[in-house]
């Protein structure tokens, strides 16, 4: 089975620290809505955190939560009582991050976090100089105004895998942010199947003067897998150079088998034979279809492709 990739639920979870730590007594039914998450979601994501510290992981070394009557209470290791030094390079690094999640929904962007990254700011000695690009969109909004109000809207979407602009009806049911861009989750009339719609590709939304039924909305319990591979979609089996690793971290997949060399044996769904083909003219040489065989010269034939592009112009 494919796993739920760990982006978004990492960069929420970072986000729930200093805002729980900066309101005392908070609840999880507020930290629900508030991070637009179902309590149980919720419950998981702060499950890990008493995991995280550093050796011997003795009680003094690690995170502790503790959920009261409802109540959620956050300690910090005795670690982070410590003075901070940072070379510019990882305060650099640090900053970005750290705006990066000033975008999660639920941050507070008066919190906390917000300070200490304007102090960061001011001691890096550019105050201002560094903007994060979290893949806004001009439809972003209207988007997530139509998704509120159970809006029927109309949208023209550029399809990346297909490569063409499409007009379909959607029911929005949910906006969300992942992986730096954002996403609407919705049920599309055109395939009449729920589909994932990057947000920076609509390029226009309408009114239909309809509305659809809330209850129609899918369980988003698997909110953070961005694709979720149906049935019938094709699977393919990759072998991976070690230096293609990421491949296995930022791709749902199926199966992943890492050999003694470092390699790695991977089955991937894909939607589209041409995000394979992007795929695999962006690794080169770093991987290979092993599987299926009407699928082994996809990647050569696509660089031939480009390369034809290339000469003739």
């Amino acid at each position: 089975m494919s796993r739920p990739l760990v982006g978004p639920r990492l960069q929420r979870v970072l986000a729930l620290v200093p805002w729980i730590l900066a309101h005392p007594g908070v609840t999880l039914t507020e930290l629900a809505a508030r991070f637009e998450v179902s309590e149980r979601e919720l419950e998981r994501d702060l499950e890990l955190l008493p995991m995280c510290g550093l050796p011997p992981y003795t009680a003094d070394r690690l995170i502790d939560v503790s959920v009261i009557d409802g109540s959620v209470e956050i300690r910090l290791a005795e670690y982070f009582e410590r003075p901070l030094r940072l070379t510019p390079a990882e305060g650099l690094a640090l900053l970005a991050a750290g705006r990066a999640l000033l975008a999660v929904p639920g941050s507070d962007v008066d919190g906390p976090l917000a300070t200490a990254l304007a102090k960061l700011d001011d001691a890096l000695g550019a105050p201002g100089a560094l903007a994060v690009d979290v893949g806004t969109s001009d439809q972003l909004e209207r988007l997530q105004d139509a998704a509120a109000a159970d809006e029927r809207v109309e949208i023209d979407y550029f399809s990346f895998a297909r490569d063409e602009m499409t007009t379909r009806v959607i029911d929005p049911w949910r906006v969300f942010h992942a992986f730096g861009a954002w996403y609407v989750a919705a049920w599309c009339h055109r395939v009449d199947a729920e589909r994932l719609f990057r947000v920076d590709r609509v390029r226009a939304v309408r009114a239909t003067g309809e509305h659809f039924d809330p209850a129609s909305r899918a369980d988003d319990d698997t909110r953070d897998l961005v694709y979720r591979p149906r049935p019938d979609d094709p699977r393919v089996t990759l072998h991976l150079a070690p230096s293609a690793d990421w491949v296995v971290e930022s791709h749902p997949h199926e199966s992943a088998t890492r050999r003694k060399d470092g390699s790695w044996r991977v089955v991937l769904a894909i939607s589209e034979p041409a995000w394979l083909e992007r795929l695999l003219v962006g690794l080169g040489p770093d991987a290979t279809v092993v599987a299926p065989p009407e699928l082994l010269s996809l990647g050569a034939d696509a660089a031939a492709r480009l390369r034809h592009r290339y000469e003739d112009s």
